[in-house]
């Protein structure tokens, strides 16, 4: 299921004192809240709405297509959003050194170890929904040491992990599936018996957002915040990019499941009838059970954990990203309008934990509606999630600078004010 993946990352710098912030030259491009990137958090809040509480894909027509289209992508591009907030706080356009880079530093750290828990806490309401807040905490964790890198490296690391990564985890999990060094961790696993999960082996290798294959997206944002996107040109080249990634990741995977001999039928009997043919693009396909053949690596479906679906899904994101960006510097009479939205974008986390708990809370209410796959018994559902979550954070936002939950998470990271 689509989830939220920059939740509890603002777009907007923290105030730090004078002394403390680096030296930046007077045409650096601006630190400040970036709509457009509000904006595209918010239609990615929308995009995971309509995976946990919108009608099936199999509905078919114009919203089949739509509801297809924002599963898997929308995650992605949360987690390209997580990697653009993560460099805003710990310095953008140049990274924070000495006492405030650790300062900041703490901060994610921080941040971690609460989303950790949070996400948790949610599981623990057992609403069918794969929250991917703990996820983050090792995501957060293992970019960090990233994050004074320049972008053109930074772009090469993500080009790098995406194409190495995946085959790595791959091997992992065959290694699990065939022995018990996985069971072995896991019972020694502190963070396990806490749980009730699998603890550190579900987070990095084996849950439904592991560590291992979506730090490409995170670095990907990380490269993206880099850059002055101020810069004439530069959005038209990251959304030719974009494309050029999103073509090469689906175009490539539809190519190599039809060229490479049985790779179609090896993957349908794996999925145990899945929709094979639609395995280049669509999360039709199913998952394997167990031991996926060597063929599951050409797929490209939402969260198949493989080369092509991280290309495909980081280049989709990026064209996202340009176009939101675009419209909000050029249409501003648009963006006026498109400004719940954006305050959706800006109360994320607090939005993400809210259809949780209301998915919990009103389970009786709906349970038909969301189980009926086939009608569009949860369309209205879903527009209710979207209206309410709109006015909700339009009115929060015209109030107060954060979130509820996003203030509550800043108050959280005051100690590292101590950080010496």
């Amino acid at each position: 299921m689509t989830q939220n993946a920059s939740l509890a990352l603002p777009t907007e710098v923290s105030c730090e004192p004078a002394a403390d912030r680096p030296t930046v030259p007077a045409d650096a491009p601006s630190t400040g809240r970036l709509i457009g990137i509000d904006l595209a958090r918010g239609l990615a809040v929308f995009g995971m709405y309509s995976a946990h509480v919108g009608p099936d894909v199999a509905v078919g027509g114009p919203i089949g297509f739509l509801l297809e289209t924002a599963r898997g992508r929308s995650s992605a591009l949360f987690a390209v959003l997580a990697g653009f907030s993560l460099v805003i706080i710990t310095g953008r356009p140049h990274p924070r050194t000495g006492h405030s880079g650790r300062q900041a530093v703490a901060r994610i750290v921080i941040r971690a170890l609460v989303l950790v828990a949070l996400g948790y806490a949610l599981n623990a309401l057992d609403t069918g929904v794969d929250v991917i807040l703990s996820f983050y905490g090792p995501l957060f964790l293992a970019v960090l040491p990233l994050y004074r890198l320049r972008a053109g490296t930074l772009a090469l690391v993500a080009a790098g992990g995406a194409l190495m990564l995946p085959q790595v985890l791959y091997v992992i999990r065959q290694s699990i599936e065939d022995g018990n060094w996985a069971e072995t961790v896991t019972a020694g696993d502190p963070l396990a018996r806490l749980s009730g999960t699998d603890g550190i082996i579900e987070l990095l290798f084996t849950g439904e957002y592991p560590v291992l294959t979506w730090m490409p997206f995170l670095v990907a944002g990380m490269a993206l915040a880099r850059l002055d996107l101020t810069r004439p040109g530069i959005r038209s080249r990251l959304a030719f990019a974009g494309g050029a990634l999103a073509l090469l990741g689906y175009g490539g995977s539809w190519l190599a499941l039809h060229l490479v001999p049985r790779a179609l039928s090896a993957v349908a009997a794996a999925t145990d009838g899945g929709s094979a043919a639609s395995a280049w693009w669509s999360d039709t396909v199913g998952r394997p059970e167990e031991h996926p053949p060597l063929a599951w690596l050409l797929v490209a479906a939402p969260h198949s954990q493989t080369t092509f679906s991280v290309v495909g899904s980081i280049g989709v994101a990026l064209v996202v990203l340009t176009v939101c960006l675009t419209v909000a510097e050029r249409t501003p009479r648009f963006t006026r309008l498109a400004s719940p939205v954006a305050a959706v974008g800006m109360a994320a986390l607090t939005l993400y934990v809210l259809h949780i708990v209301a998915l919990w809370f009103f389970a009786d209410v709906w349970y038909v509606a969301l189980v009926d796959d086939e009608s569009m018994n949860a369309l209205p559902v879903l527009l209710g999630f979207i209206t309410a979550s709109a006015l909700l954070a339009t009115v929060w936002t015209r109030l107060f600078r954060r979130g509820p939950l996003e203030h509550l998470l800043h108050i959280a990271t005051r100690p590292a004010r101590h950080v010496r």
